[in-house]
C-alpha cells in the first residue's frame, strides 16, 4: 500500500502503461508458441492449431506489403499515459508534403526507443495532426512477425520489417505519403548508450542511403534528445571476472537470437528505488529538413557516399540548433562512429 500512498491516480496510471509494454509482447508470443504445439499434439483442439498455422501461411507476405495497420489502436489512451510518463514530445522543423515519400533516420536507438515507438507507431503525440497526410511505418526486427498474435498486434500499430523487401513496398508500391522509419544504428547502437553520452553508428552504415537512390524517397534526419537518458547501463572495467561474464553473454545472446544485450538499470515502482522502469526524464524527437535524393536504379559507391556525407551533415545541423533546448551542453558534440 506504501506504493499507492505516494502516487496519484494520474502517475500510477503512467507507471502501469510503461509497465505493461514489454510483458505484453513476451505474452503475446508465449501464448501461441506454447500453445499451438501443444494443442497439436496433446489435446483434442488440434484443429485450431492447424487453422492458426494455415492463416499464418496463407497471410505470410501482408507485413511485407504494408501491413494491416488499425487507427484505433494506435490512438489507445494507453500510449497518451505512456507519453505523459516520461514526457515524450514530437517536434517538426519542416514540412512533409503527400506528394514524396520519406525515409527518417532516427538516432540514438537508446535502450528500448522509447521516442520512436510513441511519435511513430501511436498517435499519442499527434503524428497524422504534425505531418499530415503521411502514413508512418516504424521498422523493426522480422523475426517478430513470424510469431502469431504479436505479429498482428504491432502491424496493427504501422509496424513493418526492417528489411529491404517491405521498405521498398512501402516507398514504391504503395503511392505517396509514406514516411518509413528506421533507427540505423540498430540494436548494437543500445551497448553505447549513458546518459550524458552522444554517440552513434553512422559512418559504416549507409544502407539507408542507398535504399533512398533506388527508391528516390526524401531523407529525413531525426534526433531523439533525452533517450540515453532514461537508463543507467553498466560496463564492467575489463580485466575483471564481471567483464568476462557480461561480454560472454551478450557474444552468445547475439548469436543465438541476433539481439545485443545490455547490463542497464532504472528506477522501480517509485521514484527513489532501483528497477528496470525507465527513469521520468523527458524525450522529445526532433525531426528536420528533408533532403531530396534523386532516383537511381544502381547507384554507384561514389554517389551514395555522396549523399551519406550530406545526410550526416544535416543530421550534425539539427543536433547543434536544438541540443541546449533540450538539455545537451553548449559543447557537446555528436560523436559519430
Amino acid at each position: 500500500m506504501a506504493f499507492f500512498s505516494q502516487l496519484n491516480l494520474q502517475e500510477i496510471l503512467q507507471t502501469l502503461s510503461v509497465l505493461q509494454w514489454i510483458p505484453a509482447y513476451v505474452l503475446l508470443g508465449a501464448i501461441p508458441i506454447l500453445l499451438v504445439p501443444y494443442f497439436l499434439v496433446f489435446t483434442k483442439f488440434w484443429m485450431l492449431s492447424v487453422l492458426t498455422l494455415a492463416w499464418l501461411a496463407y497471410d505470410w507476405n501482408t507485413h511485407s506489403q504494408g501491413g494491416r495497420r488499425s487507427a484505433w489502436v494506435r490512438k489507445w489512451t494507453l500510449w497518451k499515459y505512456f507519453r505523459n510518463y516520461f514526457p515524450i514530445k514530437l517536434m517538426k522543423t519542416h514540412d512533409l508534403s503527400p506528394k514524396h515519400n520519406y525515409i527518417i533516420a532516427n538516432h540514438p536507438h537508446g535502450i528500448l526507443s522509447f521516442g520512436v515507438f510513441i511519435n511513430f507507431a501511436t498517435e499519442a503525440t499527434g503524428f497524422a495532426r504534425i505531418f499530415p497526410g503521411i502514413t508512418p511505418s516504424v521498422g523493426t526486427l522480422e523475426g517478430i512477425f513470424w510469431i502469431p498474435i504479436v505479429r498482428e498486434y504491432i502491424m496493427s500499430m504501422g509496424v513493418c520489417p526492417v528489411s529491404k523487401l517491405a521498405l521498398k513496398y512501402l516507398l514504391t508500391q504503395n503511392g505517396s505519403g509514406n514516411a518509413v522509419v528506421v533507427v540505423v544504428g540498430g540494436a548494437a547502437e543500445a551497448l553505447l548508450c549513458r546518459p550524458g553520452v552522444s554517440t552513434i553508428y553512422l559512418k559504416e552504415h549507409k544502407g539507408f542511403v542507398k535504399l533512398a537512390l533506388k527508391t528516390g524517397a526524401h531523407l529525413v534526419p531525426s534526433y531523439s534528445f533525452g533517450e540515453n537518458e532514461v537508463y543507467n547501463q553498466e560496463t564492467f572495467p575489463e580485466g575483471t571476472w564481471l567483464r568476462f561474464f557480461q561480454k560472454t553473454f551478450q557474444d552468445t545472446f547475439k548469436k543465438i537470437l541476433g539481439l545485443n544485450f545490455c547490463t542497464f538499470h532504472g528506477r522501480g515502482l517509485t521514484q527513489d528505488s532501483w528497477g528496470f522502469l525507465p527513469f521520468n526524464r523527458p524525450i522529445t524527437t526532433v525531426v528536420g529538413e528533408p533532403l531530396p535524393i534523386p532516383r537511381i536504379k544502381r547507384p554507384d559507391q561514389k554517389t551514395v557516399d555522396k549523399y551519406h556525407t550530406l545526410y550526416i551533415s544535416a543530421l550534425r545541423k539539427l543536433f547543434d540548433q536544438h541540443k541546449v533546448q533540450y538539455g545537451v551542453s553548449e559543447t557537446q558534440e555528436l560523436t559519430i562512429i
